[in-house]
Order: C-alpha cells, then structure tokens, then sequence
C-alpha cells in the first residue's frame, strides 16, 4: 500500500502548489481583444451593470460563481487549526464544484474567530459571488453567522456542515426505514452528537416526516431535556421532555435509528443489541465511525449501516448533495436556499438510489452489481444523473417557492 501521507502532499505539491488555477474564457490575442476586455470597452457592462445590476448575471462570471469561506475552527476532524491550516480543505471544496456540477468556486479564508468580523466581511463581498458555501466554522457560532448572512444577503448562503450532511442523511434515512419496513412518522431516533450537522439532521428529518419528540439528542453531558444546565438555545429546540433517559445506554433501549455525528467507538455491541428489530445505524464519525460495520454486522444481521468512509457500503457523502444544489440555485438565482429547497434535494437523492444503476457506475466502481437494499440506498456520486436530476429539484422548488430570479431552465422542466 503506498504512503497516503506522502502521496496526499505530493498531490497537492506537484505540478504546482494548490489544486486550483484561474482560467480566461475569452479571446485576449489580439490589440482588439484586450481593448473589449478592459478599457475601453469594459465601460460598456459597467454602465449596463450600473443602470441594471441584474446584469451582473449577463456580463460577469457572478452567476457561476461561489465562495468558500471558512475560519478554520472545525476543520474537517482535526479541529481548530486556523484559518490558514484551512487552506487545503476549501480548495478541495472548490475543486468539487467544478469536478460534479461545474460551478466556479474561490476559497476565501477569514483570520478571525468573532463572528460580527466573520459576517461583516462576507457581507461586504457577497455581491461578487453568486452564492456562498460556509464551511467548517464550529457550532455554535456558524448557527449566528448563516443566521445573520441570510438576513443580510440576497445570495444563497449555505453552511454544508449542517446542510449538506443532513440532505444526504435524510436521502439515505429514509431508503432504509423503507427497506425496514419502518414508518418515518412512527420510527424512534437517538442522535448522539448535538453540533450543527446534527441539529441540521434532525430539523430536516422532522420536515420529512418524522416526529419531534421521537428524537432523543444527547451531547457530551448526556439526554438534552428542559431544564437541563448546558443547553444552549440551538441544543434546545430537540429538548425531549418524553423519554426518562438520561444516557445513550438507556436512550438506544428500544430505537429504531441510531445516527452518530460524535466520535469513534461511542456505540457499543450490547447497545446494538438492545435496539429493535431490523435497527438502522448511521454512524457518522469519520475516520472512525461510531460503531465499526464489521462489529455491527457481526451483532445484528438484521441492520443496515451506514458511514461516512468510502471503503465501506451507504457512505453519507456530502458531495452528493452541495454541488448540485448550488448548480440548481444558481441557474435560476435563487436569492436563498430555503427548507423547500433542501428537502427537495433529499427526495431527488433518495429516489434515485431506487433506479437501475447505470452500467459505467458499476464498471467504475468495480463490483458486479449495484441494487436497491440494505448495502445500497444512497446513490453513489459519480453518478452522472445527480446533476440534472437534484439540481433540477432545487430549481424547481425555488421557483414554486418564489425565491428564484429567472425562469426555470428547460433543462430542468419536467
């Protein structure tokens, strides 16, 4: 096996630093060229854009474009390193725009852990971009942040730690409650995690169907109910005042779902057994998830897992979600990305995980045979139909929910 911490710097040292470059898109040979490009003829779209700012969609790269910003204060599962240390991770953010859904994106690295700074300098830039992708800003704070940009903005801002997980997680959710036989409405969850893909994961569940006081959320400190001291007011809002648990071996007692968004090795064999029949497992934590699928399988081979690993079956994998959303957000520029929007996304994700897997797909990922069921309810993301089919949902639901800002692209009509 070769040296995955070498081979990861040479990646992004050779043949040039970075995984990123700027590209021109239009002739600039000749003296005529560089006269249309800049000045004189550059007057022309800014007087057009002046009069007219929606023009900005027709003359400049605005409507194709996303920032990803970030602090560096939860990067990826290393923690708080830094804006700078955070460099890596939003190039690779933007590379994905482009690879899934050809969206231009530009990693914007903000050296401050305030959040009026943070806000304040995305707002003061936000009208260069199209929409903004926040990225690994620890919660509470990116609560405020997205909260504060969404008033403040007319471009769709979108925290995928939150978002992204929780579409993908929705998608994939309820393909097993489907294969298990379970009722969203009826199904019991423990989320053990109370950050913001968690709260995100469980605020979209609840959209889908699934009742609120069916979820018990635990943090580090146990059961979140009312009147418990540490609760912030996001942690809150899932406050179960139902359930007499007040620990995770108490809460899984019965579950339905488990959905893990903590740390490695938090859920136990005998825990497992003490869930229902035919128990669903989303253990999230990544590299290492929850409960590992061999020890889950080895328990119960009645549940289905999933994680967020690439080397096991049902990886909850946000690229399956973000870069779409954005492309569908933008084609029609959405001045938001709303509920409607997200669980839009979710659906598309989810049903096309029921379709016939396209014979490239299966070729490319080497195995005999993708097939709707316990090893294969969310679609995998080289799948090319994501693109047209989960942007195509986020379009046409801003549409219907009138945020969009042009007409739906006959691509997308269905």
């Amino acid at each position: 096996m070769s040296d995955m911490k070498q081979d990861a710097l040479d990646y992004h040292s050779d043949p040039q630093p970075g995984k990123l470059s700027i590209e021109v898109t239009t002739p600039a040979e000749t003296s005529r060229h560089l006269s249309l490009a800049y000045s004189p003829g550059v007057a022309e779209p800014v007087r057009a854009i002046a009069a007219n700012p929606e023009d900005a969609f027709k003359y400049t790269i605005k409507g194709n474009l996303v920032a990803v910003v970030s602090n560096g204060s939860a990067i990826l599962g290393l923690g708080n390193l830094g804006s700078l240390a955070s460099k890596p991770v939003m190039e690779g953010k933007a590379l994905l725009f482009k690879r899934f859904a050809n969206v231009d994106a530009i990693d914007i690295e903000v050296d401050s852990s305030d959040i009026q700074e943070i806000v304040r300098t995305v707002e003061l830039i936000a009208e260069t971009f199209g929409g903004i992708n926040l990225e690994d800003i620890k919660a509470p704070e990116c609560f405020e942040i997205e909260r504060q940009l969404i008033e403040k903005c007319n471009i769709p801002i979108f925290h995928d730690d939150q978002h992204g997980t929780a579409i993908v997680t929705v998608a994939g959710m309820l393909n097993a409650l489907d294969i298990q036989g379970k009722d969203v409405a009826e199904a019991k969850l423990v989320c053990l995690g109370a950050g913001a893909a968690a709260i995100s994961c469980a605020r979209l569940l609840v959209a889908a169907g699934m009742k609120r006081e069916n979820i018990v959320m635990l943090d580090r400190k146990g059961v979140i109910f009312n009147g418990r001291e540490g609760v912030n007011q996001y942690k809150a809002e899932f406050a179960n005042d139902v359930t007499r648990a007040r620990t995770l071996e108490e809460a899984i007692d019965g579950a339905d779902v488990f959905l893990g968004l903590s740390g490695p090795d938090q859920l136990s064999a005998e825990m497992l057994k003490r869930m229902a029949d035919k128990p669903i497992v989303f253990a999230c934590s990544n590299p290492d998830p929850e409960i590992s699928p061999e020890l889950a399988l080895k328990t119960r081979d009645d549940v289905i897992m999933a994680t967020g690993r690439s080397d096991y079956p049902n990886q909850v994998n946000n690229v399956l979600g973000f870069p779409f959303i954005f492309r569908g957000a933008l084609d029609v520029r959405a001045t938001r990305i709303n509920e409607e929007m997200k669980l839009a996304a979710a659906y598309a994700i989810r049903d096309l995980a029921k379709e016939d897997v396209l014979p490239e797909i299966i070729e490319a990922y080497g195995v005999d045979d993708f097939t709707y069921g316990k090893e294969y309810i969310i679609p995998k993301p080289l799948d090319p139909r994501l693109l047209n089919r989960v942007a195509g949902a986020v379009a046409r639901a801003a549409v219907e929910t009138g945020v969009a800002r042009a007409d739906l692209p006959v691509i997308y009509r269905a």
